[in-house]
C-alpha cells in the first residue's frame, strides 16, 4: 500500500465561471480532502493559476493528474511535490480586549517573529504574517498560548512557484 504524503500541484486553468467548482469536484470525487487551495489571475487575464496542497498516495495522485490533464479547462498541470519551490501563505491574527502592556509586548514579539502589525487601536490589533505554512504554525502557536480566548486567526492557502535556481532555499 502506498504511503500518504503531502503533495503540491499547480494548475493553469481557463479563467471562467465554474472552473473552480469542476476542479474541486474532481478532488472530492476521489475522496481527497484538500489542505489548501488558492486561485488567482495570472499575468494573462484569461488564465488563472491554482495552487493545491493535499495528502495522498502515489497511485491515486497519478490518476488525478491524468484526469486534470484531460479536463478541457486545464491548460497545464505542474506537480511540485518533489521539486524545489518557493511558497508562502498569509496569516492574519486579530487580538482584542488587550491591556496596554500586552499591546506593547505583542509589538515586540511581532518584531522578533518578523510579522507586521497592520492595524491597531487602544485595546486590539491585527498581525499580518507572510511566511511558510510551518513558520505561520509557529507564530500562531505562540500567540494562542497567551491569547487563545481573545484572538481569531484566518489563513489563506499557500501559493507556490518553481525555483529558478532549481535548488532548494
Amino acid at each position: 500500500m502506498d504511503q500518504l504524503k503531502k503533495r503540491w500541484i499547480s494548475l493553469y486553468v481557463e479563467n471562467d465561471v465554474g472552473v473552480l467548482a469542476k476542479i474541486s469536484g474532481l478532488f472530492s470525487g476521489k475522496s481527497y480532502n484538500l489542505l489548501s487551495l488558492t486561485v488567482g489571475e495570472t499575468e494573462d487575464p484569461t488564465v488563472s493559476r491554482m495552487t493545491i496542497s493535499l495528502r495522498g498516495d502515489d497511485k491515486t495522485f497519478e490518476q488525478i493528474k491524468k484526469q486534470l490533464n484531460r479536463s478541457v479547462e486545464v491548460i497545464k498541470v505542474l506537480d511540485f511535490t518533489d521539486l524545489p519551490i518557493h511558497k508562502k501563505e498569509i496569516l492574519f491574527i486579530k487580538m482584542h480586549s488587550l491591556k496596554k502592556e500586552e499591546i506593547e509586548e505583542i509589538f515586540r514579539s511581532a518584531k522578533v517573529f518578523g510579522v507586521n502589525v497592520c492595524d491597531y487601536d487602544k485595546n486590539a490589533l491585527i498581525l499580518e504574517s507572510l511566511k511558510t505554512e510551518s513558520e505561520n504554525d509557529d507564530v500562531l502557536r505562540y500567540y494562542k498560548k497567551y491569547f487563545s480566548t481573545r484572538m481569531e486567526a484566518v489563513r489563506g492557502g499557500s501559493v507556490a512557484i518553481e525555483s529558478v535556481s532549481r535548488s532548494e532555499r
